[in-house]
């Protein structure tokens, strides 16, 4: 896929240009030599880029100079609160991050994890919706299993793990199945949906390029850090028993986490491909 597109664009404005996917985002607007405007939180300088100091929670602290593309990485619930104060009549797209796991965590038991949902899910209709009232092209992007190797939260703690225990229990046998998405592919993919008329309006599934069952995954990770494969199944009767011991040693995990290793979270990226040229990369993660 290729991330230059026919449209060029002249003031984008990146919401979360510090972060993971932002920051890729960032990389490939100033490879562009446009004028990008970034907000963060924390002061920073980089050439190529204005950078903004503000919190998105705070949206009327914010004042931005005129910008006609809008990406936001950050929390789509914090963007559907702040897009009135933010648009503008010189914004022509938005393209804002939401995740696939509106649909594969509806019926989690974890109380907390349906009630953000539930608010995902509301916020990408809001977004919808205000753009729609003030007639500016939105496109809605759901990743799967982002990571970047060494920086990400998904797949970077679990091979800290490996190198901790050196080895990885899996519930069940892990047979549900993934698809990891590189950061940088999703920052490519974005910015060739802001120039495709085609995208506009639209809901997209961003999976990685492989389908690989769980196992198969943590199994690349071994791979990739040149360590055997210890991976060792564990009944889920006793991964609810081991985790409430093991908790406190993990205080941001849940039970559902592991139990949903069995669990199939496969997305068609056949409409990303065809409208945009949806291209990413297969999964062979190196770590130093």
């Amino acid at each position: 896929m290729d991330d230059e597109t026919t449209h060029q664009l002249d003031t984008p404005l990146v919401i979360g240009g510090s972060g993971l996917v932002g920051g890729y985002i960032v990389e490939h607007l100033v490879r562009r030599r446009e004028n990008v405007l970034a907000l963060s939180r924390s002061p920073r300088t980089s050439a190529g880029v204005t950078w903004i100091r503000g919190d998105l929670q705070q949206p009327d602290t914010l004042t931005f100079a005129p910008f006609d593309t809008l990406y936001c990485t950050t929390d789509a619930i914090l963007l559907a609160d702040a897009l009135p104060l933010i648009l503008t009549p010189s914004i022509r797209r938005v393209v804002a991050f939401s995740s696939t796991s509106v649909l594969t965590k509806q019926d989690t038991e974890i109380a907390e994890e349906r009630e953000i949902i539930r608010k995902l899910i509301g916020a990408e209709q809001t977004i919808a919706a205000l753009c729609a009232q003030r007639g500016i092209g939105w496109t809605i992007l759901r990743p799967t299993l982002i990571y970047a190797e060494g920086r990400d939260t998904n797949i970077t703690p679990l091979s800290r793990l490996i190198r901790r225990f050196g080895f990885m229990p899996l519930v069940g046998g892990a047979p549900g199945l993934r698809q990891p998405v590189h950061a940088e592919d999703l920052a490519i993919g974005a910015i060739a949906a802001a120039g495709c008329p085609a995208a506009a309006n639209k809901v997209y599934a961003l999976p990685g390029a492989e389908t690989l069952s769980y196992r198969e995954m943590i199994g690349r990770l071994f791979d990739g850090m040149r360590r055997p494969r210890r991976l060792v199944s564990v009944p889920p009767w006793l991964w609810r028993v081991a985790f409430g011991t093991a908790r406190p040693l993990y205080p941001t995990a849940n039970v559902a986490m592991g139990l949903r290793m069995m669990k199939d979270m496969t997305f068609d990226a056949t409409p990303a491909a065809r409208d945009f040229g949806w291209k990413p990369r297969s999964f062979r993660p190196v770590f130093d």
